[in-house]
């Protein structure tokens, strides 16, 4: 197999459609200075010299005639002090739980209006909330981006 890539710590190469390690951190995964790893015992080595307080590494595999796979996976942890190398888990999705902090808006309608508040309107206001943030969330993904942004809520 033909280099793909040398690893960021050992400088040992990388070949097209070996599995790699990359840093969770953003800033590790910038296009002009992504870091790849051939182990997690590289990644790990990695991770005390840039102070990285909450990272992982995800497992993906060097592309093959130009087309990448990824398959995400977590460092945690173990109970000897040494990290271990986990699946990820696929998020449930989000149960129909209230978003809004009900004290906060009795006292705005209290305060501006001397109103008071229906249970109900938290529920409601809620299911706003995410219709409008799920509308983000597709805008965010739609420029490429895995951060939601004030400019995605239009």
């Amino acid at each position: 197999m033909s280099l793909w890539h040398p690893c960021s710590s050992c400088k040992k190469p990388i070949s097209h459609g070996q599995i790699y390690q990359v840093c969770s951190v953003s800033t590790c995964n910038r296009a002009r200075s992504a870091l790849v790893f051939c182990s997690v015992a590289c990644w790990d080595s990695h991770v005390p010299v840039l102070n990285h307080r909450d990272a992982w590494c995800e497992e993906r595999r060097a592309p093959r005639e130009g087309e990448p796979v990824a398959v995400a996976a977590r460092v945690e942890a173990a109970p000897e002090g040494r990290r271990r190398l986990v699946s990820t888990p696929i998020p449930e999705p989000v149960a129909a739980e209230v978003l809004i902090v009900a004290s906060r808006l009795k006292q705005y309608i209290a305060d501006r209006d001397d109103m008071n508040t229906s249970a109900d309107v938290l529920d409601v206001l809620s299911d706003i909330v995410r219709a409008h943030t799920d509308a983000a969330m597709d805008r965010a993904r739609a420029d490429g981006r895995k951060t939601v942004k004030g400019r995605d809520f239009r």
